[in-house]
């Protein structure tokens, strides 16, 4: 039985063997079968922490039972150790969790999450990470407590919960979504109020410091001492739109998108009281990077993945068939009669045709989104035609320049 048991372990790590990062099999079998998890052994034929399985079993009865087929397992359950793997953690809900995954995707990233009640998933096109699922707080404070090694927040909670003595290093500030400012409101009956200035002077008129309702009180608290205004803060969960109205506070300070909730809830958004603009944001821990050498070049696969996807996003690559003498004459006349160019310039070359004429050309750029009608009639202006637009995935440059931010900012 015992050979038996060994040789099934064996057959599963042969079959489980592509997968690196296992470090273990729990298994379940047949109810009076029992396991030691305190007695394995590494497989011989691996190294560096890889599969292992366990060595030996206890009988619980006298009887080993065996199950239909000749296995002990009705179940295999496969561990993963993650000790030595590079983590990110990602928000666990709501739009911009959403948002996180179809921008990740786009990147070429997609997160791997077969169990969508798991709280842990693999990105296949990055094998040494192991993504984690949060709250957009508590993913801030992971990362600036080293437990985790990257997060995508967003700024506003970033700046509120990131600490002051950096160990939180903003990789990248503008992903280009979750987009919101964190700003003051006040009810629409304070008629006398329309700026922060008129809120100073209102404040001034009150016998007790305003109410504010928040759960940003460090960056709100900096903005209203800055300007001058007394104000106390009231500790509220749930909608706060509503605090005002029933008279829990006096205004609010909270993210506004489109501004509907603050007008539903008959409150007014103050022109000058944007304390932040946000969007979600990539971060680090600063010590990790320093030390952690897996984690510098996550960081930069990270940062060339989401420079090159942002910076393609808005561009497409347009191909054009344009007869010419030679590809120096068709450059010279797109550079002098259009206002095309691409980036650094066309990319011209012969197209070989089964006719007679042989001064036929295809010339490629690589435009702006904006800007693509005007670049259809350019070249048809010059004589182009067959004219094809594709979209770009990425576009390279030859070193991201938030990478090499932040290599200065670790001082590497």
């Amino acid at each position: 039985m015992h050979s038996l048991f060994m040789n099934e372990c064996l057959q599963l790590l042969q079959l489980l063997d592509i997968y690196p990062g296992l470090c273990y099999i729990s298994l379940r079998y047949a109810n009076d079968y029992l396991l030691h998890p305190s007695s394995y052994q590494p497989h011989p034929s691996l190294t560096g922490g890889g599969l292992v399985a366990f060595a030996h079993a206890s009988k619980s009865r006298n009887k080993i039972p065996r199950l239909a087929g000749g296995s002990f397992f009705k179940e295999y359950i496969l561990i993963e150790n993650t000790d030595n793997l590079v983590r990110i953690s990602l928000p666990s809900k709501g739009r911009l969790e959403e948002d996180t995954l179809t921008f990740l995707a786009d990147c070429g990233l997609s997160v791997y999450k077969p169990n969508p009640r798991q709280y842990e998933a693999r990105i296949p096109h990055l094998p040494g990470l192991v993504v984690l699922f949060q709250r957009p707080g508590d993913i801030v404070v992971s990362v600036r407590d080293g437990s985790v090694d990257f997060g995508i927040s967003g700024l506003d909670v970033i700046e509120e919960r990131g600490g002051s003595n950096g160990e939180i290093l903003i990789l990248h500030n503008d992903l280009g979504y979750g987009h919101c400012r964190l700003q003051l409101a006040v009810p629409e009956g304070w008629n006398t109020v329309t700026n922060v200035t008129e809120l100073k002077a209102y404040t001034a008129s009150l016998a007790n410091p305003l109410r504010v309702a928040t759960r940003y009180p460090n960056l709100t608290g900096r903005f209203m001492d800055e300007a001058g205004i007394r104000y106390s803060f009231i500790s509220a969960e749930g909608t706060l739109e509503t605090a005002p109205s029933i008279g829990y506070a006096d205004m609010i300070s909270d993210l506004v998108s489109s501004g509907q909730t603050l007008r539903d809830n008959r409150l007014r958004p103050l022109g000058d009281g944007i304390i932040l603009r946000s969007q979600a944001a990539l971060i680090a821990n600063k010590a990790v990077l320093k030390n952690n050498p897996k984690a510098l070049q996550m960081a930069r696969q990270l940062l060339e993945y989401f420079e090159a996807h942002l910076r393609a996003r808005d561009n497409l690559s347009v191909v054009a068939n344009i007869r010419g003498v030679s590809g120096e004459a068709i450059a010279e006349r797109l550079f002098t009669e259009t206002s095309a160019g691409g980036l650094q310039g066309p990319t011209i070359s012969r197209v070989y045709v089964r006719e007679e004429d042989p001064n036929w050309y295809a010339i490629h750029l690589i435009v702006r989104r904006r800007q693509l009608f005007q670049v259809i009639s350019d070249l048809r202006s010059i004589g182009g035609s067959g004219v094809v637009v594709s979209p770009v995935s990425y576009i390279f440059e030859e070193e991201p320049p938030r990478y090499v931010a932040m290599l200065k900012a670790v001082s590497i």
